[in-house]
């Protein structure tokens, strides 16, 4: 009776194990396939891309579409069943090797929430000049500071023909930061740099 008892412990046991094991296991569409594409105007990328997608099952998580000089680039998040991933993973092997695309991709995984930084907006207006970038990036980099999207254009004002750079940053800031020290530093970095600047949050 006591070895059966015992013998019926271990299997409820293993059961309990394999249960827990089973539970800790990803869901089977939590696979993400990160992929760059460049091409021409003519020619978006865009819907090559989203085509094959959706063709190997998968769904477009995030996308970004921006012309830079005289080529449009695609970058696409997408998520689907491990399978459905690696379909789509030959899909984007044969259409690189089609020669129309350059085409990038690997495997990723989502994000993490990012619940300890606050979401901050900065706007830049500047006279173009070598480093202007770097040096915005350099700052926050030194203060901690995420960026986590960055948008800049090089223009001619009208009124002078002057050279003018102007960026939007979207950066993550600490909660432990005080906001008030940051804006002072920043702004007296601005001042120094001869740069128009502002430092808002972001309005959802």
């Amino acid at each position: 009776m006591t070895e059966r008892a015992g013998s019926a412990s271990v299997k409820q046991a293993g059961k309990q194990n394999e249960a827990a094991g089973s539970g800790a296991r990803p869901a089977s569409n939590e696979n993400y396939l990160l992929v760059s594409a460049f091409g021409s105007p003519g020619r978006s990328p865009l819907v090559a891309l989203s085509r094959r997608i959706s063709d190997c099952g998968c769904n477009v998580v995030e996308a970004r579409v921006a012309t830079l000089g005289n080529e449009l680039s695609v970058l696409v998040l997408a998520q689907g069943a491990w399978d459905a991933i690696a379909k789509l993973e030959n899909a984007l092997a044969r259409l690189d090797r089609d020669g129309e695309l350059r085409l990038t991709h690997f495997r990723t995984s989502a994000r993490q929430p990012q619940a300890t930084l606050l979401p901050y907006v900065v706007e830049v207006i500047a006279a173009d000049k070598p480093g202007v970038l770097f040096q915005l990036a350099d700052f926050f980099e030194r203060q901690s500071i995420s960026i986590e999207q960055l948008h800049s254009t090089r223009y001619r004002a009208m009124q002078t023909g002057a050279d003018m750079l102007s960026a939007q940053l979207t950066i993550g800031i600490p909660n432990t930061t005080h906001i008030a020290a940051l804006r002072d530093d920043f702004l007296e970095f601005c001042d120094g740099l001869n740069l128009d600047a502002i430092m808002d949050p972001m309005k959802f």
